[in-house]
């Protein structure tokens, strides 16, 4: 990057970041320094809380729909009280302490005392099960739980721990229970004092962990250093646009990565206010509501809401505060891309990355977005497409993402999989972190997403990615969502699948089927024609909401034996 003036940036962040952008505003290079012992919680939290203590941090909205405004100075005052509370019972540094607490408030007050004490922040889904929850506890060796009061959570952690002796301390959230510490009751009688001392924790000491979504195996845990916020700063900046005086809106439960993506680190390097409505059941509606009500300026959510809200008559709220909408999670199909644009006249800004990176390919501010395409690759990555291990990918040549490591690994990139050697060797080697994704590059830079490498389909001699026959579905009017996979075949070896569901009011039928098949006869080269078409109520997902591909084909497969 040597080409480039590097220039710090402005706030809080220019201590440890520095930037280029050319002048059409498009982040060109970045650069990171004095991270060596970086801590998110003291360096970022706290100086804000000095800076700006009465400026909003969050607009909380609870299920009941009351208001909390919680500003930079009691994100500090309250992450110090529980840090003082979790040392107390016994949590320590280097200790991992499992978070299952959907979209409560005391989320982050708790996730920013794991960062100032030093224990090791392991966010989980709220809906997961007994099963779920001892994998987890067991695999991640966890010293502590705090969970939600809300439904069956304690009592399915209950249950996990009877065959696990390994948990030190059980924290509920929002109620009591035999055999839990209290947190609302107990957090009041702490100091909302800290020191931070030589030995806290920081740079490249272990910070999070995160349970991988787990489309085609068990969950690896991705363990993240606290370098890993930092890697945020272009996520929130240059791909949510955030404005530091709006409001930015991400769709996430705190149990997997999005919400670390979207709803506090970046946004509070660039200085910019997050909302939270802690639903229980969505409802497209009401999140167009939220936008209306409280003029949330950006937005992102997984193509599953896009592909909902798109449903809904847009032109009955009022949603002209919105200056930037963004996506990631899986790929956005071009028809739910132009539905929305129809709509707001604004274009979803499509990203890529995993649970094991930050934002990695993006349509970045300063870029004009093609439909269906990824973006361009990060500054912050080395990215390549590798043809296979030994070549690259040429322009329009499928090939797997990979991101070149050189002599020292970019902020944001995982440290490895925790007490998992093997399954580390299997993605990092030869100087690359290989995605398992596939790709390929068109002439002017762009990346198009293909699919994961096991769920390319081959029948017949030909290689078929899933994502371009979704595409040319979800233009189907009556078409919700869909899953294309692969079925056995005798003839071709692989044959195709589509698995759709269809939009409300639209009932199954032989005819439907019919006049799909036709739709697709039509507009579909015979190679990538779907042989069979299933009309189903819902897509299996993950707790993140990516569409298990595999579960489908797993179910087919095996009821062929």
């Amino acid at each position: 990057m040597s080409e480039y003036t590097l220039t710090p940036e402005k706030g809080v962040a220019g201590k440890f970041i520095s930037s280029y952008v050319d002048d059409k505003g498009l982040i060109k290079a970045i650069d990171f320094h004095d991270d060596d012992q970086f801590n998110f919680g003291f360096d970022i939290v706290d100086e804000l809380a000095r800076k700006c203590p009465d400026k909003t941090a969050m607009l909380h909205i609870s299920r009941e729909g009351k208001e909390r405004r919680i500003t930079f100075k009691d994100m500090m005052t309250y992450s110090n009280k529980t840090a003082n509370y979790l040392h107390y019972l016994g949590i320590r540094k280097g200790d991992r302490v499992l978070l299952s607490l959907k979209r409560h408030y005391q989320f982050w007050f708790i996730i920013i005392a794991l960062h100032k004490i030093g224990a090791v922040a392991v966010p989980c889904s709220f809906l997961l099960t007994r099963k779920d929850f001892e994998y987890r506890l067991k695999a991640g060796h966890i010293s502590a739980v705090i969970c939600t009061a809300d439904g069956s959570v304690a009592d399915e952690i209950t249950k996990a721990t009877k065959n696990y002796n390994g948990l030190k301390t059980k924290i509920l959230v929002g109620g009591s229970l035999d055999g839990w510490s209290n947190y609302n009751r107990d957090i009041r009688f702490f100091s909302g004092t800290l020191k931070r001392t030589a030995n806290s924790a920081g740079g490249n000491d272990p910070m999070l962990m995160f349970f991988t979504s787990g489309t085609t195996s068990y969950p690896k845990m991705a363990m993240h250093s606290y370098k890993y916020p930092l890697g945020h700063f272009i996520t929130a900046k240059y791909w949510h646009q955030v404005n530091p005086e709006g409001l930015h809106f991400t769709i996430s439960d705190t149990g997997w990565g999005k919400a670390l993506w979207g709803k506090l680190y970046g946004q509070w390097l660039c200085e910019a206010p997050v909302f939270t409505y802690d639903y229980d059941e969505f409802f497209a509606k009401d999140i167009l509501s939220m936008i209306q009500k409280y003029r949330i300026t950006s937005f992102c959510a997984p193509p599953t809401v896009f592909r909902m809200l798109v449903h809904v008559d847009m032109t009955k709220f009022d949603l002209s505060s919105l200056k930037n909408v963004s996506t990631a999670g899986e790929a956005l199909n071009p028809e739910v891309y132009s539905k929305f644009k129809k709509h707001t006249g604004l274009s979803i800004m499509e990203g890529f990355g995993q649970t094991e990176t930050t934002l990695v390919v993006a349509n970045f501010k300063g870029m004009t977005p093609k439909s269906g395409s990824m973006g361009k690759a990060s500054p912050l990555y080395d990215v390549v497409l590798m043809a296979d291990d030994n070549r690259e990918a040429g322009v329009n040549e499928p090939g797997e993402i990979c991101i070149r490591l050189g002599d020292t690994p970019p902020n944001g990139l995982f440290m490895g999989y925790y007490l998992d050697k093997e399954k580390t060797d299997k993605a990092v080697y030869d100087g690359l972190y290989h995605t398992c994704d596939s790709a390929y590059k068109d002439e002017d830079g762009y990346l198009w997403y293909i699919g994961r490498v096991d769920d390319v389909i081959k029948t017949a001699g030909y290689r078929v990615g899933p994502f371009e026959i979704e595409n040319e579905i979800m233009k189907i009017p009556y078409v919700l969502e869909c899953a294309v996979t692969s079925i056995p075949d005798l003839v071709r070896g692989q044959a195709i699948k589509a698995s759709i569901v269809l939009t409300k009011g639209t009932a199954p039928s032989d005819k439907l089927r019919k006049d799909t098949m036709k739709y697709l006869k039509n507009n579909l080269a015979s190679y990538k024609r779907p042989k069979v078409i299933e009309f189903v109520d819902e897509l299996p997902k993950t707790s993140s909401g990516k569409v298990r591909r595999v579960e489908i084909k797993d179910k087919d497969w095996k009821d062929k034996e």
